[in-house]
């Protein structure tokens, strides 16, 4: 057990990860924790500990398995089960900063299929490598939403776009008998996306339920703050758009 415990960041929000391969390469384990330091920074979580397991025979030399889980606690008054979403509600997206952390297996798939390099330099992809960019860090929106309400900005949902992209994680945080359309020509979509689905010939569907395609979180805000919200995330170097609204429904997502 690794220990490892640095200044918790007020409320009691804390990480712990598990590490398993064939044979420790301290080098490896180094790099990997610094990123996940780097990670519980970013988020103001604490690392608590760890769980380093050598596995000989299982695993091929330099693979390995990395995985980790959070806790945090949140006053009552606080949560958002979306009882607070109203009807009218905006949708405001913030940007991602490329590919995130899901949708890989297709990903790998595309290249595969598409016969090209992890070195090759897409033209759309302003000079980067395909490695380069996939490697792009997730942006971590923890501190950015947190100093959002701190600042007085009403939210009355939010939601994270992970695997399964806008239609699976956004209709999560509505309130009964609501839906959202969403109109998917109101953000920039970066050009790895562009890429992807050229590449891979893959249908507009399919890479909205697969990928983030830009948006990487969500916020539904009243009609009359939008301005203010989308100003104040323009001011913190965080691109914002106003991307939908809130409609009575069965809980979808409507693309218009």
């Amino acid at each position: 057990m690794r220990q490892r415990c640095p200044h918790l960041w007020g409320r009691a929000t804390v990480f712990l990860d598990y590490l398993a391969t064939g044979k420790l390469e301290p080098a490896q384990l180094t790099q990997v924790v610094a990123g996940i330091t780097e990670g519980c920074l970013q988020s103001g979580c604490a690392l608590l500990g760890g769980e380093t397991a050598e596995m000989p025979g299982f695993y091929q030399p330099g693979e390995y398995d990395l995985a980790g889980f959070c806790v945090g606690i949140v006053e009552k008054s606080q949560i958002l089960d979306g009882s607070q979403v109203e009807v009218g509600d905006v949708a405001i997206g913030l940007a991602s900063q490329g590919v995130h952390s899901n949708g890989f297996s297709l990903v790998r798939k595309i290249i595969e299929t598409a016969g090209v390099g992890l070195g090759d330099r897409p033209p759309n992809l302003s000079g980067k490598t395909l490695l380069e960019e996939l490697l792009t860090p997730t942006r971590i929106y923890v501190k950015p939403i947190l100093a959002a309400r701190k600042a007085g900005l009403t939210l009355h949902g939010m939601a994270h776009i992970t695997g399964g992209g806008l239609p699976e994680n956004l209709p999560r945080c509505l309130g009964v008998n609501q839906s959202i359309q969403i109109n998917a020509q109101s953000w920039t979509v970066p050009p790895v996306f562009e890429w992807l689905a050229t590449a891979g010939s893959v249908e507009p569907g399919e890479m909205f339920n697969t990928f983030n395609m830009g948006i990487g979180f969500v916020l539904l805000v009243p009609p009359a703050q939008v301005e203010q919200t989308l100003q104040w995330f323009e001011a913190e170097n965080l691109p914002a758009w106003a991307i939908g609204e809130v409609i009575e429904g069965k809980g979808e997502l409507i693309f218009l």
